[in-house]
């Protein structure tokens, strides 16, 4: 393994994930109408600690690959909306925003995905829980601005 490949990646990861300290949920994001399948609040850092560990260990495989630029830069696109999805839904409060950064987080996901898989199977397999949680996440975020978009809640 290439380990300063791998702080790289791992360096992006934790640059996304920061938003999620700089912009914590708090009071108005408890008082939101949600829908009785959201997850606990103590589920978000267990699933996304996993997540980002997979995505790091896929990207560091697939930079070791021939000819890797095409999946890494979309490697790139996914964590830079996977990033700004955080401070839309929970700094600036916008969720229908928000709503159109996870549809960009889910397309650049699934693309990944796909040229991962091309490159190396294992990293591939690797993007699928994050696929699944992607989806699942926007199913949530979809259903929340459905449940809030006429309230004030919405607004900060």
């Amino acid at each position: 393994m290439d380990w300063l490949t791998f702080a790289g990646f791992t360096g992006a990861v934790i640059a996304a994930a920061s938003t999620g300290a700089a912009f914590p949920p708090g009071q108005w994001y408890d008082d939101l109408d949600k829908p009785g399948w959201t997850p606990p609040n103590w589920l978000f850092p267990l699933a996304w600690t996993a997540l980002y560990a997979a995505i790091i260990f896929a990207a560091t495989r697939v930079a070791a690959t021939p000819d890797p630029a095409p999946a890494l830069a979309f490697w790139a696109c996914q964590i830079a909306f996977n990033g700004l999805w955080t401070p839309v839904f929970f700094g600036l409060r916008k969720l229908g925003g928000a709503l159109m950064v996870i549809a960009g987080l889910w397309l650049s996901v699934l693309i990944t995905l796909i040229l991962f898989w091309q490159a190396d199977t294992l990293s591939g397999v690797l993007f699928v829980p994050y696929l699944i949680w992607v989806s699942y996440a926007g199913a949530l975020n979809f259903d929340i601005w459905r449940r809030n978009r006429a309230g004030s809640a919405a607004t900060p």
